[in-house]
């Protein structure tokens, strides 16, 4: 009699608990990663540069507390420049997170890798040891259909 129960390859139990997804972060951790996430879009960028153009053009056109903002646009430039020492940690923090998780993930995939390569070896020997028993049935039903 064949057995033909399945035995799950070890890798499979371990997998399960190994999660790369960004789980229980901290409150700094998972506030860097949103405004990354935020920051990162070209959506913002576009925000970002229609704030300056609009800004220089009120500033221009002499429009209410912009007229106070003359060229070169000290105000505009000292805003500018408080945007980007605020954001530069904080987006860097958050691609700290971020490669963590990445780095986590190119792991597990790595050794789903090694382990498929391993169970195609296994494949192909089994292959192999099928057909040689394909073989020598085919040679027997051959010799008996033979000495008929």
């Amino acid at each position: 009699m064949v057995d033909d129960t399945h035995t799950p390859h070890p890798w499979i139990e371990g997998r399960k608990k190994f999660d790369p997804r960004l789980k229980r972060q901290r409150f700094n951790d998972r506030l860097a990663i949103l405004i990354t996430n935020i920051f990162g879009t070209v959506g913002m960028f576009y925000a970002l540069v229609l704030w300056m153009f609009a800004w220089m053009f009120l500033a221009t056109a002499g429009v209410w507390y912009f007229r106070l903002d003359p060229y070169p646009f000290p105000f505009l430039l000292f805003l500018s420049n408080l945007i980007q020492l605020w954001a530069l940690p904080i987006l860097a923090v958050g691609q700290q997170v971020l490669s963590r998780a990445a780095d986590k993930q190119a792991a597990q995939t790595f050794r789903d890798a090694e382990e498929i390569l391993k169970l195609q070896d296994e494949v192909h020997r089994l292959i192999k040891i099928n057909n040689r028993l394909t073989e020598e049935i085919h040679a027997v039903v051959r010799s008996q259909t033979n000495q008929k």
